[in-house]
């Protein structure tokens, strides 16, 4: 008790506010604390992305046209090969849209490089769209052709023994 006296006495001699009072002082280590946090903030980018995290959008981009997925069992799987072929140039794509609308307006804080960010997540999600439409319709499309290109070859035939029956009665 006698080693408390000195602190208290030097403190004053009134007891500290409760922590939850207007009158507390604000802890020098939470002051700290929020001028490194203010000091880190205008320091974070958003845009651009790191090429980790472009190499972890084309990874996931494969995935969502090699594996099973939503988008792969509408319009159907896409080779691996082939996935991640058009996977890196969408996402190349995707990123030079959406850095050459950043470059008009240089994204100076982080709430405009947040809406670059999303134009580039939307471009990338719409070219992946497109990618797995167009491959559908070019896989619905080639059978089409065939068997459009195998009719005729079925009629012809089909007709040219029902004419030789017809021959062969009439004689």
């Amino acid at each position: 008790m006698a080693e408390d006296a000195p602190n208290a006495a030097a403190e004053g001699s009134q007891p500290a506010p409760p922590e939850g009072s207007a009158d507390a002082a604000p802890a020098p280590a939470a002051t700290a604390g929020a001028k490194a946090a203010e000091a880190l903030l205008p320091s974070l980018s958003i845009w651009p992305p790191s090429q980790r995290t472009r190499d972890a959008v084309v990874r996931r981009l494969v995935q969502t046209l090699a594996a099973p997925s939503i988008l792969s069992e509408r319009y159907g799987a896409v080779p691996e090969p082939e996935a991640e072929r058009a996977a890196a140039a969408a996402e190349a794509e995707a990123f030079a849209a959406a850095s050459k609308s950043a470059a008009a307006e240089s994204p100076a804080s982080v709430e405009e490089g947040i809406e670059v960010l999303q134009a580039y997540s939307k471009e990338v999600s719409r070219r992946l769209l497109e990618l797995a439409k167009s491959r559908s319709a070019a896989a619905a499309a080639a059978p089409a052709e065939g068997s459009a290109k195998e009719e005729p070859e079925e009629d012809s035939s089909a007709t040219a023994p029902a004419t030789e029956e017809v021959a062969v009665k009439e004689e």
